[in-house]
C-alpha cells in the first residue's frame, strides 16, 4: 500500500472510532483555550497578585464558577492561564526534538560507518541518564536565573533541558526506518541514475522514514505535559508569576484536607484529560498507520 492509500485507510479507521473523536475534541478544546483564553473567562489570573494576606478559599459560586484559592485568585482564570505555558512548552520540545532526532537518525541510517557509530554512542550516553533526574538536576542549578516573565521566557530553561534529553527516541526510530527504506528498489534505481545523496535522502528515503514517526508525536506531547507538571509541582519548571497546571496542583494539594479541594480538582482534571486524550490519539494513530494492521 502506498503512502496516500495508507493515510486514507488510516483516516477511515480513525474517524470510525468514538474514543478518537472524543479525544480529538478534548485536545482541540484545550488548544482553543490556550489560544483564546478570553473566550472562557474575563478575569485576569493576576488580579489577586496584589493581595498579601491569605484568605479562606471560597467554593463554587456565580462570581467564581470554580471558586477562589487562598490568595483570592479565581481558580477558573488561573486554570485557563495555565494551559498556554504547558501546551507551548510541549509543542516546542516535541518540535525541536523531532527535528534533531530525524536529522541525526537520517544521517546515521543512511551513511552508517563513523557517522552511525558517533550518533549511536551519543544516543546511548543520553539514554543512560533518566529524563526526570537530569531535569531536576539541571533546572535546580539554574533555579535562580531570571529570564523574564513573558510566556516564552518562563518556558525557555525547561524547554532546553527537555529537548536535550528527548530527541533520542526519534533518532533511533528514524535510523531503523532509514536502514529499511534505503534498500528499496526505487531508491536503488535513483542511486544508479546518479542522484545525489541529499536528493535520495530527502526525496526518497525521508518521506518513508518520517511517516511512521508522526504516530509518536501525540504521545510525546502528553509525556512532556506530564513532565512539566511534575517539575512545576516541585518548583523548578514554569515559575511564577506565570502559572501552569503543575503549580496549581502543588498549591491545591495543601488544601485537599483543608476544606478547599476545588483548588486541586480543576487543574488535576484538566491535566488528566489532556494527557489521556493525547495518549489515546497516539495509540490510535500508531495502530492506524501500521501497514500490517491496515492491510
Amino acid at each position: 500500500m502506498n503512502d496516500v492509500g495508507l493515510l486514507s485507510a488510516a483516516w477511515r479507521t480513525l474517524r470510525r472510532r468514538p474514543d478518537v473523536i472524543v479525544a480529538a475534541l478534548i485536545v482541540l478544546f484545550f488548544a482553543v483555550m490556550a489560544a483564546f483564553p478570553r473566550l472562557f473567562t474575563a478575569t485576569s489570573p493576576r488580579s489577586c497578585a496584589i493581595r498579601e494576606a491569605r484568605l479562606d478559599p471560597q467554593g463554587w459560586g456565580a462570581a467564581h464558577p470554580l471558586g477562589t484559592d487562598a490568595l483570592g485568585c479565581d481558580v477558573l482564570a488561573t486554570m485557563v492561564a495555565g494551559v498556554r505555558p504547558s501546551l507551548l512548552l510541549a509543542f516546542v520540545v516535541v518540535g525541536a526534538s523531532l527535528l534533531i532526532g530525524v536529522t541525526l537518525g537520517l544521517l546515521a541510517g543512511y551513511y552508517l560507518g563513523w557517522a552511525d557509530y558517533l550518533i549511536s554512542r551519543t544516543i546511548e550516553v543520553f539514554l543512560v541518564v533518566p529524563l526526570l533526574l537530569a531535569a531536576l538536576l539541571l533546572l535546580s542549578l539554574f533555579k535562580n536565573v531570571d529570564l523574564g516573565a513573558g510566556t516564552f521566557d518562563v518556558i525557555l530553561l525547561p524547554a532546553v533541558v527537555l529537548i536535550l534529553f528527548n530527541w533520542m527516541g526519534y533518532a533511533r526510530y528514524v535510523r531503523a526506518s532509514v536502514l529499511e527504506a534505503k534498500n528499496l528498489d526505487y531508491v536503488t534505481a535513483a542511486r544508479s541514475l546518479g542522484a545525489s545523496d541529499l536528493r535520495i535522502m530527502f526525496r526518497h528515503v525521508l518521506p518513508n522514514a518520517v511517516g511512521p514517526v508522526t504516530a509518536l508525536v501525540p504521545t510525546s506531547i502528553a509525556a512532556v505535559i506530564g513532565t512539566e507538571a511534575v517539575l512545576s509541582f516541585l518548583g523548578i519548571g514554569v515559575r511564577p508569576p506565570a502559572t501552569s497546571w503543575g503549580i496549581q496542583i502543588s498549591q491545591g494539594s495543601e488544601w485537599v484536607l483543608g476544606g478547599a479541594p476545588h483548588i486541586l480538582i480543576a487543574p488535576l482534571v484538566c491535566l488528566i484529560a489532556a494527557v489521556l486524550s493525547l495518549v489515546v490519539l497516539g495509540d490510535a494513530l500508531r495502530d492506524a498507520l501500521d501497514p500490517r494492521l491496515a492491510a
